[in-house]
């Protein structure tokens, strides 16, 4: 790979752009605006405004899509789910896991499901 291709990557890299594209296509591709260049400048100003705590981030899942999830994932009702599905889930919504210190054999709740896919969504649109 030449010098400046690398550059290139590394500079795409730091400042998280091959992410900011997948999260806003994958908005486009959700929502399918009969605009799409206009809705993506909706969706960068949103963004920004969430950035300065002035609105919220653009968002494929609001908290009954969460919700459904969870259902899903709980299959025999029992409230709960365990961490390897937690973490399938995380994977799913394309959030991080890196920092999820979670034992094996942990719990987690309707409640903790929510609070924290919520947050991990929030904190992924804040590295933009």
């Amino acid at each position: 790979m030449a010098a400046g291709e690398q550059r290139g990557r590394d500079y795409l890299q730091r400042h998280r752009i091959p992410a900011l594209l997948h999260r806003l296509g994958a908005l486009v591709l959700y929502h399918r605006p009969d605009r799409p260049r206009e809705f993506l400048v909706q969706a960068l100003e949103k963004v920004k405004a969430g950035r300065r705590a002035e609105g919220e981030y653009p968002s494929l899942m609001d908290q009954d899509n969460v919700v459904a999830m969870f259902g899903l994932l709980d299959v025999v009702g029992q409230g709960h789910i365990t961490a390897a599905q937690y973490r399938e889930a995380l994977k799913t919504l394309g959030l991080t896991t890196e920092d999820l210190h979670i034992e094996d054999d942990a719990i987690i709740t309707l409640d903790v499901f929510t609070q924290e896919v919520k947050k991990r969504m929030l904190e992924s649109w804040a590295v933009h």
